[in-house]
């Protein structure tokens, strides 16, 4: 019995023993491998080799936490100043390692393979630091992991698929990286997953539908990536879903009708993508909406029916939709709203005054819609305001006094409405304002003297294209801080204040078309604004007489001289008035009523029919051209001709002046109208902006933006050009015209077809973007019309059946589009290879398709290859001879939109009767 307890008691030593020579040993072991990590730091933030040298256990070192055996299970060293690689961390050497936090340091490299042994991890912290190259596969070892940030780094490649394996994670940030390629599909098998964020990347490809399995996901934050499609139908599975952002990424098609099923949704972001289609119905009833963002897409709806009232919502954004109806008072129950923003839309009818309940709103922006009748008095009520933003409506009436009240204010923008009577001497307590801006309405009277107590207008003061009267005050020399002044286009006399010299900020001025006289503030910016059209101005700046000392004193002629001038004027005014009596009775026995009424007709024309929220009137385009003089012609087509022309304001545009037929001017008339019609109903980042025009017999111009680098033919022409527009160029702009077109044929009601897509056609800004141009042969689509017209369009480009059917259809588009790309492609137009390709029984199957790209260019690779191959199979469906069978611009479009998928063969072995087995 003694033996038996003896052999047990020693059994039991020798146990122990063991153990503490185990828990020395893995200390020692994981001891050396802290204090090698520890070269990492060139700051030493804790002296580990001296716990060394006194043999000291790790865990009572500085962000080191152990278990009951002594082994390490935390390393914690947040921003701490880390420096270095992590390749010199001997993962291997922390078997029970648990949560690791190195965030928030200065860590640079690769994220080593090593990691993955780590098989206990749960939590791993890695973000804000400089750690580049892929996420290694490995990490798909790490099965006990529940919590992994690596957030704000430099990582790039693809996300590894092998994170399907890690099944109990639930939340994975890897956003504010320089990631790429597909969102892996493996990531719906993370059951557990809560809060899932890949924004700020250069993801592409569509959401896979497997995360519309994550049931559990509350928050999905995919922002700011290149994704594409249509969102998943299983989205609305997502129930607990309360945090979802995907703006930023070209997302296209119908938003789900139930994305807000669970009623749990509080942030919705879907800004600056492509969605079409209806407002969902049930996010009229999701009352817990605190913050939407619906801005800068193509969805349609009425505002007053599709959304409800939200108790919690703080900000909303429709803006840039093609949104209509009228605001609802219910806007104004949404007690916490600080933001209200829906602006370029279609709305119509009044402001409610029921919004001066809105006590808390510090943002208001309805501006460019069709908003009539009065500035509701209650806005006065909004004391928390500091933005009100009402431009580019057709609102009427006076400006309400109550606005002064408004102390919060910073910026106030009225302009282009039909604003009347004074400017209100109360807008001067408004005096947090840095933004004043009531150009192009009706406003008459004086400056109020008021305005000058504005010390704080930084940006811009704007009272220009009004009837404003009387002298410019001298307080506005206290407007220290102003960086641009503009009262141009007004009734304005007087001198100029030289109180204005001490406005020592200014960057722009422009006093034009006033009734101004005397000569300059001897003032940096006033020897370099804008003055014409006020005769009696004189001074050392184009477009004014320079001053005559001996005539002009302190900025008003002499005394002397005005003596003289009264008593030689009424004798001149006699001789005069005599001679007009004779020339009046001549003047009325040849001129008719007809003659009379065209001028004021053609008045009328040149300064009402403006469709554009700059100050322009028809004698600034004709200043600007020189009367349209040849040294500012840039280009000339079929029904006109292009200038440039720089505008007083700064701006430059392009004006394109119709000609002038002998015979035929219905033509001009019509294809005027046609652009006109068309170019107004459109907004597409794809196709150039028209921002006013001019209509009479006599004259007849349109303004667009100015396109810097020209049309596509002359550049593809250009052996410089050319080399310059690489593949990747060239891709995006065959797609740009392809979603514009999509646009057009399909977001438009009714439909536009251009008619006359062509190389000449396309033009390319500063950064190689693609903008459709020239709609004067466009047509729109209508349900009760035959649509049949005369033959139009580029010659090449125009499809085969317009010949003998004479009747319009989007595919006569989708055929010019085919041109095009093959054109893009290969570097020159494709006449020839079209007619081979189409009169071929074979389809042009013997041609191998590195022989159609163009010589120029070293051949495509990669995923910019695959992008070729797609384009050119997509082109040669558009240019099939049979209308029927070519694809619409919509699916075309679709295509573009997604990733194109590798091709099996590397392209410069592909033949196109290959391309010709796939279907679009």
């Amino acid at each position: 019995m003694a033996t038996e307890k003896s052999l047990f008691l020693f059994s039991l030593l020798f146990c122990l023993m063991m153990h503490s020579f185990t828990s020395t040993v893995a200390n020692s072991v994981e001891a050396e491998a802290l204090l090698i990590a520890s070269l990492l730091n060139q700051a030493p933030l804790y002296p580990w080799s001296l716990h060394n040298a006194t043999n000291k256990s790790p865990c009572n070192w500085m962000g080191i936490a152990c278990n009951h055996e002594g082994s390490i299970t935390g390393i914690n060293l947040t921003n701490v100043g880390l420096q270095g690689k992590l390749h010199n961390f001997k993962f291997f050497s922390f078997p029970n390692l648990a949560n690791l936090d190195l965030s928030n340091n200065e860590l640079f490299g690769t994220i080593p393979s090593t990691l993955g042994n780590l098989t206990n991890l749960s939590l791993m912290y890695l973000y804000n630091n400089s750690l580049s190259g892929p996420i290694p596969k490995e990490i798909g070892n790490l099965k006990n992991m529940v919590d992994m940030k690596m957030s704000s780094n430099l990582l790039n490649d693809s996300i590894p698929s092998t994170l399907g394996n890690l099944t109990n994670l639930a939340t994975l940030y890897l956003d504010g990286n320089k990631l790429s390629g597909h969102i892996p599909k493996e990531i719906g098998n993370l059951k557990n997953m809560v809060d899932l964020r890949l924004c700020s990347n250069l993801l592409t490809g569509s959401i896979p539908p497997s995360l519309g399995e994550l049931e559990n996901l509350t928050t999905l934050i995919l922002f700011e990536n290149q994704l594409s499609g249509s969102l998943p139908q299983e989205m609305p599975s997502l129930i607990n879903l309360h945090n979802f952002k995907i703006a930023n990424n070209n997302f296209s098609g119908y938003l789900p009708r139930q994305i807000c099923q669970g009623k749990s949704l509080t942030f919705f972001s879907i800004y600056n993508n492509q969605f079409t289609g209806p407002i969902p119905k049930n996010l009229r009833n999701c009352t817990s909406l605190i913050r939407i963002r619906l801005d800068g897409n193509h969805l349609t709806g009425n505002v007053s029916e599709d959304f409800g009232v939200y108790p919690n919502l703080t900000y909303i954004d429709l803006s840039y939709n093609r949104l209509y109806g009228e605001l609802s008072p219910s806007w104004a129950k949404c007690k916490k709203l600080t933001s209200l923003k829906i602006s370029g839309n279609l709305i119509t009818g009044k402001i409610p005054p029921e919004f001066g309940q809105l006590i808390g709103l510090g943002v208001l922006d309805l501006s460019s819609n069709h908003l009539v009748g009065e500035i509701p008095k209650e806005l006065g009520n909004m004391t928390s305001l500091f933005d009100m933003i009402l431009n580019g409506n057709q609102l009427s009436g006076w400006i309400p006094i109550e606005i002064g009240k408004l102390s919060n204010l910073e910026i106030l923008d009225l302009s282009a409405n039909n604003l009347s009577g004074s400017i209100p001497a109360q807008l001067g307590d408004c005096s947090k304002l840095h933004y004043l801006k009531l150009t192009l309405n009706h406003l008459n009277g004086c400056i109020p003297f008021q305005i000058g107590n504005l010390v704080e207008l930084q940006n811009i003061l704007d009272l220009s294209c009004n009837l404003l009267t009387g002298e410019i005050p001298p307080q506005l020399g206290k407007l220290y801080m102003l960086e641009i002044l503009n009262l141009s286009h007004n009734k304005l006399d007087g001198s100029i204040p030289s109180s204005l010299e001490e406005m020592l900020s200014l960057t722009s001025i422009d006093l034009s078309y006033n009734n101004l006289v005397g000569s300059l503030p001897k003032n940096k910016a006033f020897q370099q604004g804008t003055f014409v059209g006020n005769r009696g101005l004189c001074g050392k700046v184009q477009g004014l007489q320079p001053c005559n000392s001996s005539l002009i004193k302190n900025g008003q002629p002499q005394k002397r001289h005005r003596v003289i001038i009264l008593i030689i004027l009424p004798l001149l005014s006699a001789l005069f008035l005599l001679l007009l009596v004779f020339a009046i009775s001549f003047i009325f026995r040849h001129i008719t009523r007809n003659a009379k009424e065209e001028r004021y007709e053609m008045d009328r024309d040149l300064f009402f029919i403006w469709n554009w929220d700059g100050c322009i009137s028809y004698e600034d385009i004709v200043n600007a051209t020189e009367a349209f003089d040849e040294k500012y012609c840039i280009g000339e087509g079929g029904y006109g001709r292009v200038y440039k022309a720089s505008l007083p304001i700064g701006q430059i545009v392009a004006v394109k002046k119709l000609h002038k037929l002998e015979d035929g001017e219905q033509i001009d008339q019509r294809s005027f109208r046609n652009e006109v019609r068309a170019l107004t109903e459109i907004r597409h980042r794809n196709i150039v902006k028209l921002y006013g025009f001019c209509s009479h017999r006599r004259c007849m111009f349109l303004v667009y933006e100015y396109v810097e680098r020209g049309n596509l033919t002359n550049i593809l022409s250009s052996e410089e050009g050319a080399m310059e527009l690489d593949w990747v160029k060239r891709v995006n702009i065959i797609k740009a015209v392809a979603h514009s077109l999509s646009y057009m044929h399909h977001d438009c009601i009714p439909p536009i077809v251009h008619r006359d897509i062509s190389s000449n056609n396309v033009l390319l800004d500063s950064e190689f973007e693609a903008h459709v141009s020239d709609f004067g042969t466009a047509r729109l689509l209508m349900d009760d019309s035959s649509n049949w017209t005369e033959l139009a369009g580029t010659r090449g480009y125009v499809a085969p059946e317009l010949a003998y059917t004479m009747r319009v259809t989007e595919k006569c588009d989708v055929y010019s589009f085919g041109v095009l790309a093959l054109e893009v492609i290969m570097g020159r137009y494709p006449g020839d290879f079209i007619s081979s390709f189409l009169s071929s029984s074979e389809g042009g199957r013997n041609i191998q398709l590195k022989d159609m790209l163009d010589q120029r260019l070293p051949t495509p690779q990669d995923q910019v290859g695959n992008e070729i191959v797609l384009a050119v199979l997509l082109a040669l469906a558009c240019i099939n001879a049979n209308p029927q069978t070519r694809p619409t611009m919509q699916h075309i479009s679709g295509k573009f939109s997604t990733r194109a998928p590798p091709f099996l063969k590397p392209i410069h072995t592909v033949e196109l009767s290959q391309l010709m087995e796939f279907r679009v």
